[in-house]
């Protein structure tokens, strides 16, 4: 969508009083966010995509955005995610931890005990313990599998995620469990950044 158009489509979303609107503007869009945030109301997340602190610093100190959504592995890992918790608390930015169904069960881990040691927590996007869509077409009980491969994952219960007192993330790895499932090589078209004719393309 071009930045006019999310400026617009903003604006009709805002009788539905949303939790958040996200990436709605290219991050390389990022002076166009100030329109957004000048123009519309609902509140703005942004940096899935992210990767270092250059593409975040203006939008937190400039209090562009409300909330944070970068993938903890690929800004640095967890170190690097509570150094970025930590600058947008004090602009009144809260976190909302990338947490898609492609990630493993460590890195929802990851983000849940930075969620526990957060004071500008929003939210956190969750499916921990839901294998993603391509394990799930391949194996016969993928929920369970999960499990059995990563005791100790965090648990969902009526609404809310539970890390347990374990050391560490609290989950453990069983590889005699995991070599019952061996890794295929499925290249799926979604990681794919090239066109057909070789040209690059943004997601």
């Amino acid at each position: 969508m071009k930045p006019v158009e999310a400026i617009r489509f903003a604006r009709e979303l805002e009788p539905f009083e949303l939790f958040f609107l996200e990436d709605a503007i290219a991050l390389e869009e990022d002076e166009w966010i100030r329109q957004l945030r000048e123009k519309t109301t609902p509140p703005l997340a942004q940096g899935e995509l992210f990767n270092n602190p250059y593409e975040w610093r203006f939008l937190i100190s400039e209090r562009l955005i409300d909330f944070i959504r970068v993938h903890l592995s690929q800004i640095g890992g967890i170190t690097a995610g509570r150094k970025l918790q930590i600058f947008a608390e004090q602009f009144g930015v809260r976190t909302a931890w990338h947490g898609p169904g492609d990630m493993s069960p460590l890195a929802h881990a990851a983000n849940i005990h930075i969620d526990l040691a957060s004071r500008n927590l929003g939210l956190q996007e969750w499916s921990g313990t839901e294998p993603p869509n391509f394990v799930i077409q391949k194996l016969s009980r993928p929920r369970a599998a999960l499990l059995d491969v990563f005791p100790g994952l965090p648990e969902f219960r009526g609404g809310y995620v539970y890390a347990n007192d374990k050391p560490g993330l609290g989950v453990d790895i069983d590889e005699r469990e995991a070599a019952k499932y061996p890794c295929e090589i499925d290249v799926t078209r979604w990681t794919q950044t090239r066109l057909m004719d070789g040209a690059l393309q943004t997601p």
